[in-house]
């Protein structure tokens, strides 16, 4: 009877997994070249019956791709596509596959591991929920384990699982596995990353991957991969307010006049009030459509066309974007960066900055940059190929974004050479630079951001005396509910 009591408690207590009608987890593998990545997942894939008879058939006829005398596939081949993958046995491409398990759907990311191909493990892991960081038991923590796990963090990703793979290859050594363990955690530490699950394994076996491995690891009790990835949480939803980046301004006749784009966070109903900005022109939603319908509203996601009660100078590049939780608006802004170019980020340099629509002018001065091997941040005037740094960015114009934290629609960025038209960056966006005394980072420029509510607002944009200042002021309207509030925690 007792035991039928601890059994049950230990069930309630246990968290829900989620269920198949959920939207299915995405998740990354990552880490260093040649530690199993492609092979973990062509065993996840293997396993769980995702491969499809075809596939399966084909890997069983080609001896050519035996790994060892154990006689298995190569299941590498399972997401290796390219032709000169397959020559090379490297991974160059991002390989994305669908599984799926009795609890739960999956869309996986394999992601290549050389320095060279850094830029596209980094769009791998954009849109992940999970990381699993492969690390060769043999071999440990690399430096390109350091930078995926950084590069990982900096997208976002909070939950990693460290698969210690190889493990057979040192005979199952537990020590070993402890003292890896222990590395990553503490470097992961240094990142900002806490939930972390360590899991030795065998991906070329399939032990502690989808099957347990207890029969060669007895002195590990924990769960294998595939349960770690079934009761794995997805991100939260963004709480920001409605952003629609403005793609097209459509206007088939002079009665109809939309603005086009897809909804970069938040929601939208007819009758919301909106600020379009840089210009800070407010309008009402009169209208939401799309291809086949009118909507009675729009969320984070959706392509619609956005129809305004009165006619407003809206552009390609321009944000419409609620009233009471616009973007930040300003000319500096601090970011984060993964240099992607041969060519290094120098101080001072101009470049093409572009995010969601909008294309601008900017200059770049690199602040610190990331030492992989003691985890610190460094001065640095320049970043090189594959440095992460901060840096500050200074615009000719007004900039509108969000904390890639809040929005990472809004808050990613590519740097542009304009001398090459190569992308050499990409960024996250940390927050707005404060100026205090009219002192930016260039000391050319005085700038004041003004909060008011709207009709006071518009009487201030509209006086002579604004007209001299318009180049030093920027105004943000805020309903009277919100400079209400405002006032009352002043007060």
């Amino acid at each position: 009877m007792t035991a039928n009591i601890e059994a049950t408690a230990q069930t309630a207590l246990a968290p829900e997994p989620a269920t198949r009608n959920a939207r299915p987890l995405r998740l990354i593998t990552c880490g260093s070249v040649d530690d199993g990545k492609s092979t973990l997942i062509g065993r996840l894939l293997w396993d769980t019956k995702a491969v499809k008879e075809d596939q399966a058939d084909a890997l069983e006829r080609d001896n050519r791709h035996q790994q060892n005398d154990l006689g298995l596939p190569d299941f590498a081949l399972l997401l290796d596509g390219l032709q000169a993958e397959r020559e090379q046995g490297i991974t160059i491409d991002v390989a994305y596959r669908y599984f799926s398990t009795d609890r739960r759907s999956f869309i996986v990311a394999d992601t290549p591991g050389h320095e060279q191909y850094t830029r596209n493990m980094a769009t791998g892991a954009s849109t992940a929920d999970l990381a699993v960081l492969l690390v060769d038991a043999r071999a440990g923590i690399l430096e390109q384990t350091r930078r995926h796990a950084t590069i990982a963090t900096l997208m976002g990703i909070r939950q990693f699982v460290l698969a210690v793979n190889k493990i057979d290859l040192i005979a199952y050594d537990e020590a070993v596995f402890n003292r890896i363990s222990g590395e990553f955690r503490q470097f992961a530490l240094s990142v900002g990353v806490t939930d972390v699950t360590a899991i030795p394994m065998s991906a070329l076996l399939g032990e502690n991957v989808v099957h347990p491995g207890s029969a060669s690891m007895p002195w590990y009790s924990g769960p294998p991969l595939v349960e770690v990835l079934e009761l794995a949480t997805q991100r939260t939803a963004q709480t920001v307010g409605f952003r629609l980046p403005v793609q097209r301004v459509s206007r088939p006749d002079e009665s109809f006049r939309g603005y086009q784009g897809t909804v970069a966070g938040g929601s939208v109903k007819p009758g919301d009030s909106v600020v379009v900005l840089p210009a800070g022109t407010v309008a009402n939603v009169k209208q939401i459509v799309t291809f086949d319908l009118v909507r009675n509203a729009a969320v984070a996601g959706d392509a619609i066309t956005l129809v305004l009660d009165r006619h407003v100078d809206v552009a390609r590049g321009d944000m419409i974007a609620s009233i009471d939780a616009a973007p930040a608006l300003g000319r500096a802004f601090e970011a984060k960066l993964v240099a992607l170019s041969a060519d290094a980020i120098t101080a001072g340099k101009r470049y093409w900055l572009k995010s969601s629509s909008r294309r601008q002018r900017v200059r770049v001065m690199p602040k610190t940059r990331l030492d992989l091997k003691s985890g610190q941040w460094e001065g640095a005037e320049s970043l090189p190929l594959n440095a992460i740094g901060t840096v500050h960015l200074d615009f000719d114009e007004a900039a509108m974004f969000d904390p890639y934290e809040t929005n990472r629609n809004t808050g990613a960025f590519i740097l542009i050479d304009p001398d090459t038209n190569n992308t050499v960056a990409g960024g996250m966006i940390v927050e707005r630079t404060t100026r205090v005394d009219g002192i930016d980072a260039g000391g050319e420029r005085d700038h004041v951001l003004l909060s008011l509510p709207e009709h006071l607002a518009d009487r201030l944009m509209a006086s002579e005396a604004f007209a001299e200042l318009r180049d030093h002021v920027e105004i943000r309207r805020v309903s009277g509910t919100r400079a209400a509030a405002v006032l009352k925690d002043v007060d």
